[in-house]
């Protein structure tokens, strides 16, 4: 297991972080959470990941009983992570990002997991209602009284990462270390502005779904009918959407195909060349896995120490390439914010090929 720097903080956490999304659910029951935390913890990985309204709360109370059950010499070890923000219950004030809510919430949080302190508290998702001070300012006093070490985003747009991190920094709050996005071969939208934002401002990136909701796994095929024990299959309404998008676009499909070919001529499973190409991009600290069984998380697991060779890597990249529009992510916006101090420019070298195609326009 590799360790990464939690962003900017002097916190070390492995490159592989254990999701608990299935906790406390038929598919991973509480004994078996037990053994995957467990052997987590064996193969060197230190970051747990979980949420509030993971399971209604059922997922950071599995948690919370493992890490009771365990001598302090062992969970010491562990980064906790957990989130607030998504709601909670019915009321319109159980939900967002205020400071009533998140006071709340976290303090559910930390009753659940039977801990004083959590290394890690993300703001969920981007909250339209309240202002970005209200919630830096919550965050900053939840600090001071020892109950969240770091702040983390999730979900977080570009213009949304940027405008809460220099708010904190004009206001000399706790800066964000870390943004949690949906990130892999299938989903590399991301890196538009999300990835780009948070490497700009050094948060580290916290891969979600790093196996597209195991279509990166290689065990689906165009066209089948999913079994219902496999996420893609659940009758959950966060793999339903995922799921459709998936199975619907050619390019994920191209992917599958592309790792397929690069797991045979590495001698490694699909899943492992999906995990190594997504915690080896650009900004990335860990890939959050998720697992059903401990087998299960074992073989994943083995992806923390692989290295894709560059030809291996660049068939993943050119398979997946989401190919964006022209403006303002594709070659031609990108070109208009190129600049270099030496020799050609992006978008002289797009005015001048235009020209001698016999094009015009203007730019």
């Amino acid at each position: 297991m590799e360790y990464r720097r939690l962003g900017t903080s002097g916190t070390l956490v492995s490159n592989l972080s254990l999701g608990t999304m299935n906790f406390g659910t038929p598919q991973t029951p509480e004994d078996e959470a037990f053994a995957q935390m467990d052997a987590f913890l064996d193969a060197g990985g230190n970051l747990l990941d979980t949420a509030d309204v993971y399971n209604g709360g059922v997922a950071e109370e599995t948690v919370g009983r493992w890490l009771a059950a365990r001598p302090d010499e062992v969970t010491d070890r562990v980064v906790l992570a957990t989130k607030g923000r998504t709601r909670t219950g019915a009321d319109p004030n159980e939900a967002g990002t205020s400071r009533r809510h998140l006071d709340r919430a976290l303090t559910t949080s930390l009753r659940r997991l039977g801990v004083d302190t959590v290394d890690l508290y993300q703001l969920h998702a981007w909250d339209p209602l309240t202002p970005v001070e209200e919630t830096l300012a919550f965050l900053d006093s939840a600090v001071r009284a020892g109950k969240i070490r770091y702040v983390g985003l999730s979900n977080f747009t570009g213009w949304q990462l940027q405008l809460a991190v220099s708010t904190a920094r004009a206001h000399g709050l706790p800066v964000p270390v870390t943004l949690q996005a949906q990130y892999n071969l299938a989903t590399r939208q991301t890196e538009w502005e999300m990835t780009a934002a948070a490497r700009y401002n050094g948060l580290g990136i916290l891969a979600w779904s790093p196996l597209a909701s195991g279509f990166l796994t290689g065990k689906y095929e165009r066209g089948a009918r999913r079994a219902a024990d496999t996420r893609a299959g659940q009758d959950h309404a966060l793999y339903q959407y995922t799921s459709s998008n998936y199975e619907h676009s050619d390019r994920t499909w191209d992917a599958v195909d592309a790792l397929r070919e690069v797991a045979r001529d590495n001698g490694v499973t699909p899943a492992q060349a999906a995990l190594s190409w997504v915690v080896n991009r650009p900004g990335v600290t860990s890939a959050i896995v998720g697992a059903r069984t401990v087998r299960q998380l074992t073989g994943n697991l083995a992806a923390a120490d692989l290295r894709l060779d560059p030809d291996s890597v660049t068939a993943l990249d050119t398979a997946s390439d989401p190919d964006p529009a022209p403006y303002p992510y594709g070659p031609f916006g990108s070109a208009q914010r190129d600049r270099t101090a030496n020799g050609p420019e992006a978008l002289g070298a797009l005015i001048d090929q235009h020209a001698e195609s016999g094009g015009a326009g203007q730019h």
